[in-house]
């Protein structure tokens, strides 16, 4: 029963995750792409604070470690991430910009090993890296005649936000914040969500017209607020503590998928050979970056066959 609950919650996750993407394509036809970030965060943050501050003995970051995590993950994980992804996705399709995003794993064991020095990359561990990198640019279709168009900015857009999310949460785990992820995570969604504001007013960027706002934008943006946000999080968070965190962000690799045929169904996105060819390849990527954890995860280990 465990496992079935475990394997419900980690689908449910995938789901989340991924239908954000094409949920931010259909709230960018009307709503400017910063401005659209912050509308995100504010209904996550209203709900995942107000769960915090109802439900837990003590709801604030009271160390120095845990307000420094806050100001990390507001700006690198909430703020830049969004700002760069939502960008990213007005010249690009939501599945495109998912696989871009799924480079995160790889990014974030070489930020570890290059940070915090945990443990080292060997040959294969670079390859791998190498690999991910290699997937992430064929997924730009990248050609002479296409190498300055609008999908080739688009992934360097989501690539940057990807690293982003990537480098917040090595810094995180560097501070060692002793306050629970939970009540971090609702604290720097506020934060970040009153930054994407202030981003989206020096940018100039304009208030959408109530004629403009439709019942499927509205239902994007509570998708994105609720499911993928509040929703998302403590889906997430519960796994950490269940499953531990290797077997959690295997997550990254389902939500590609979920989005493009999300994307192709709801939104009659094309899915390329090139979309396809490279996600494999980031996949391939990661495996060989993870191939102890992965081997000690179905039991191949000293050649044990579980």
């Amino acid at each position: 029963m465990t496992r079935t609950r475990n394997a419900a919650l980690f689908l449910s996750l995938a789901l989340c995750w991924g239908g954000t993407f094409p949920a931010v394509e259909v709230g960018l036809t009307a709503v400017a792409p910063v401005l659209l970030g912050a509308f995100r965060f504010d209904v996550g943050a209203a709900i995942a604070l107000g769960y915090v501050l109802l439900a837990t003995d003590d709801p604030f970051p009271r160390t120095a470690a845990d307000r420094w995590s806050v100001v990390v993950g507001s700006t690198l994980l909430v703020t830049v991430n969004v700002v760069f992804l939502f960008l990213g996705q007005q010249f690009t399709t939501g599945g495109i910009a998912s696989v871009v995003y799924s480079l995160n794993p790889i990014l974030t064991t070489a930020f570890a090993a290059l940070l915090l020095s945990e443990g080292s990359l060997d040959a294969r561990g670079y390859l791998g890296v190498l690999l991910g990198v290699l997937g992430v640019a064929l997924v730009s279709n990248p050609t002479a005649a296409t190498l300055a168009g609008e999908t080739t900015l688009g992934v360097a857009l989501v690539f940057v936000a990807a690293v982003s999310v990537s480098l917040g949460g090595v810094l995180t785990r560097a501070l060692e914040p002793p306050a629970p992820a939970l009540t971090r995570t609702a604290w720097a969604m506020a934060f970040g969500a009153v930054q994407l504001h202030l981003v989206s007013l020096a940018l100039g960027e304009p208030i959408p017209s109530p004629h403009a706002v439709t019942p499927e934008i509205v239902l994007a943006l509570a998708f994105m607020g609720v499911f993928a946000s509040a929703v998302g999080y403590a889906i997430y968070f519960t796994l950490l503590d269940r499953v531990g965190a290797f077997e959690t962000n295997l997550v990254s690799y389902v939500v590609p998928v979920v989005a493009t045929v999300l994307g192709a169904v709801l939104l009659t996105e094309p899915v390329t050979p090139f979309t396809v060819s490279g996600f494999l390849l980031v996949v391939v990527g990661f495996g060989l970056l993870k191939r102890h954890a992965l081997a000690r995860l179905l039991g191949w280990e000293a050649g044990v066959v579980r």
